[in-house]
């Protein structure tokens, strides 16, 4: 999930190149993904740039796309949740509308649910389960550690975590993160600098589509 490469905010299409130029497959967005005005004009021109899918029609962009890879095909959905965030469309609905689209293409589906609510996210990791091969939270940058396979065969995570300095606040730099808490004063976030830790999840799907473990996983830069 790339919606705060930009400078803790947004995406730019100069960040996207270089994140795909690196060996990453796809970025998907969230809520700031439109942050920087100049991400509303590239989105249509990158395929492996998404931003959620319940997002008004008219939006650009768009909410999934299907890789081929050695001779393997898996979908990415991107989603975000409306609990304490924008209320769009209804995220369980355009859950269901893209997977009919999709399942006949593939049976390879891992959702990326964009939202805040640990409820939202358990809600819509039940709601699929068996539909999708994995529903992998992102958002609130802190990783969980209630991976598991639900009893359908979808594997599922509240939240996969951050790309980020480690010592922050969710990336943020902590000094002003706390000024902001302590004196209720909008000092400008800052991105946090120092050694980065990543956050991430390895998947097991079979032939089926089915999730056969979930595995989180964090590197840290030495």
């Amino acid at each position: 999930n790339g919606e705060n490469a930009a400078h803790g905010a947004g995406i730019t299409e100069e960040i996207a190149d270089e994140i795909l130029s690196s060996g990453v497959d796809l970025i998907t967005g969230g809520n700031h993904t439109f942050d920087k005005r100049t991400s509303w004009d590239f989105l249509d021109r990158k395929p492996f740039v998404l931003r959620p899918a319940n997002f008004p029609s008219g939006t650009p962009g768009k909410g999934y796309e299907i890789l081929e890879r050695q001779g393997l095909t898996i979908a990415v959905l991107n989603i975000q949740g409306r609990v304490d965030l924008v209320p769009i469309d209804s995220p369980f609905d355009a859950a269901l509308k893209l997977i009919d689209e999709i399942s006949g293409k593939t049976k390879n589906i891992v959702l990326d649910f964009h939202a805040e609510a640990t409820s939202e996210k358990k809600a819509m990791g039940f709601f699929l389960d068996g539909k999708v091969s994995a529903v992998l939270g992102t958002h609130t940058h802190v990783q969980t550690a209630d991976e598991r396979i639900l009893p359908g065969g979808t594997a599922y995570i509240t939240d996969v975590g951050m790309c980020g300095v480690e010592n922050s606040i969710i990336g943020l730099d902590k000094e002003i993160a706390l000024k902001r808490f302590l004196t209720l004063l909008p000092w400008a976030f800052q991105p946090a600098e120092g050694k980065v830790v990543v956050d991430y999840v390895v998947l097991d799907i079979d032939d089926s589509g089915k999730a056969v473990s979930i595995k989180r996983e964090k590197w840290r830069e030495p």
